[in-house]
């Protein structure tokens, strides 16, 4: 499940055949020149809105910590995740304070069981995806980490998701103690789609990983105008430029 960051991205990848998408935080605030974690609930929403509008396919939207402290804060931003039309959500454990930066567990397990119940209790129904933060605060703990997706799991959410664990081993133990689908971010270093696939993993996306590519292009296109005056960007712009024709021309 591929991570869209513009409505351009997300026509394109629904003409390239993915089945569902899901948005990016980090990808989605480097289109308004901004860092991860500095976007509100309301432009995090209607960015959501326009994705499912563009595309028509199932859509989960990344809410980071549900822009919210509280449990009944966050079950608010999941009703309005499910109000702009979205198929999914997910909600983080992350604080996102440096000095702090995980809630403890109580607290974690109070906002997944707030989110879970807003996630089915409405006329739309939300696959709510429960994220463990751990392993991208430096914290690399794998019994913790284990230990809160169990409790998130009996909160209510439907996906749990420990973005930053990367080894077989960790991956397979993370879905063995789980009894509802495992989701996997695809970083350096982890194990292909087919083996992930051969582990019992359910679902693997990319975060901002597409995003910030398509931003290396532009870097590595600029530095060549730049500082070697040539063109040799176009050996992959040509095929992007027909690509966006084909996919804009049919997509929406």
């Amino acid at each position: 499940m591929p991570n869209p960051w513009d409505v351009g991205s997300a026509r394109l990848l629904a003409w390239l055949g993915f089945e569902a998408l899901a948005t990016t935080s980090s990808g989605f605030a480097a289109t308004l020149g901004q860092l991860d974690g500095s976007v509100s609930a309301d432009q995090a929403l209607e960015h959501a809105r326009s994705i499912v509008i563009a595309t028509g396919l199932p859509v989960s939207a990344d809410l980071e910590n549900g822009f919210a402290d509280d449990p009944a804060g966050v079950a608010g931003t999941v009703r309005r995740a499910g109000e702009v039309g979205l198929a999914g959500c997910s909600i983080e454990d992350s604080t996102g304070r440096t000095e702090s930066p995980i809630y403890e567990m109580s607290e974690a397990v109070e906002r997944i069981t707030a989110a879970a119940e807003a996630a089915h209790g409405g006329e739309r129904q939300l696959v709510l995806t429960a994220r463990a933060e751990n392993y991208l605060h430096g914290r690399p703990d794998l019994a913790d980490t284990v230990s809160r997706l169990q409790r998130y799991q009996e909160a209510g959410a439907d996906v749990l998701y420990a973005p930053g664990v990367t080894r077989e081993g960790d991956i397979r133990v993370i879905v063995d103690s789980l009894d509802r689908p495992v989701n996997v971010l695809a970083l350096p270093g982890t194990p292909p789609v087919g083996e992930l696939g051969a582990i019992g993993v359910g679902r693997i996306s990319v975060g901002g990983a597409f995003a910030f590519a398509a931003l290396g292009a532009v870097v590595r296109a600029s530095r060549e105008l730049l500082d070697d005056g040539t063109y040799g960007y176009w050996e992959w712009a040509g095929p992007g430029s027909v690509a966006a024709r084909s996919a804009f021309g049919t997509t929406g």
